[in-house]
């Protein structure tokens, strides 16, 4: 038994997808989530800055002597999550490989789709994944930059036309490919789930990056003897790179609920 928090991160605020799962599978957790608003999006970053955020964004949350750091950021999960690893003694873990086992179990015809960043999608981690767990998958994969700030501004809902014409300009030739699952690759896009659904057809199982990695930790963390045994409702704590103003009535969105716990700004170019 472990009580020390899990610490999860993102480029911005997409990681609380994560931790709406993280707190709905394991309530009795303390949880630390620091959204690296002030450089929010990270997914036109080169490999170099990103692994620095990444290290930044893991010494912070080392900084609360965390017994795990998830990272809730498709693009980081994608470029330097193996640089963690190796510089981290505890577990770390990304959102790329429980995504993959969940969209091979779901497609049908091996076809699979995949949405994210630039950087995500210029790795190839999603494409090397599905064809070493699945051999001749076919992958159709699409950069989309656009969606990350349009969530961070609240413009992800049906009905809103600028969020369904970019969405549609992006999967068009990801529906033409005929996959039957989409990989949603960035914690962000869950809220555009409604939006995404409906272009693609209720035919796509859309997989959730976060809500996957969400699951994949806690059972990791079980059978690692690291869950808490407190028997109350953990603490949430989060800190932001930009301002405080905003954080709860955006956060209350992903998190689907209202933001109780504290919420601070840092200067991470300190860490």
């Amino acid at each position: 038994m472990d009580r020390r928090p899990i610490g999860v991160f993102d480029s911005g605020l997409g990681g609380l997808t994560a931790v709406r799962e993280l707190a709905r599978l394991m309530p009795e957790e303390e949880l630390v989530y620091f959204g690296d608003t002030g450089r929010v999006p990270y997914g036109g970053r080169s490999r170099d800055i990103l692994v620095k955020y990444a290290r930044q964004d893991a010494a912070l949350l080392r900084s609360f002597d965390v017994k795990a750091i998830v990272i809730a950021c498709g693009t980081v999960s994608t470029t330097a999550l193996g640089v963690l690893r190796a510089e981290n003694d505890i577990p770390i873990f990304g959102v790329v490989e429980p995504a993959v086992h969940a969209a091979l179990r779901a497609t049908r015809n091996g076809r699979v789709g995949l949405i994210g960043t630039r950087a995500s999608i210029r790795s190839g981690a999603y494409e090397r994944l599905l064809a070493q767990g699945r051999p001749g998958v076919e992958v159709t994969a699409r950069a989309c930059p656009l969606l990350v700030p349009l969530v961070e501004n609240g413009r992800f809902r049906p009905g809103d036309t600028v969020a369904e014409t970019v969405a549609a300009e992006y999967l068009a030739p990801i529906r033409e490919a005929g996959v039957d699952t989409l990989i949603l690759g960035c914690t962000h896009y869950p809220l555009l789930r409604e939006v995404i659904g409906r272009y693609m057809g209720p035919d796509t199982a859309l997989v959730d990056v976060g809500a996957e990695c969400a699951r994949w930790t806690a059972a990791e963390l079980d059978r690692a003897g690291l869950r808490t045994d407190r028997a109350q409702a953990g603490r949430h704590r989060f800190f932001v790179s930009d301002s405080t103003e905003d954080f709860a009535s955006l956060a209350s969105v992903f998190l689907r609920e209202d933001v109780e716990g504290e919420v601070e700004q840092i200067d991470i170019t300190a860490y």
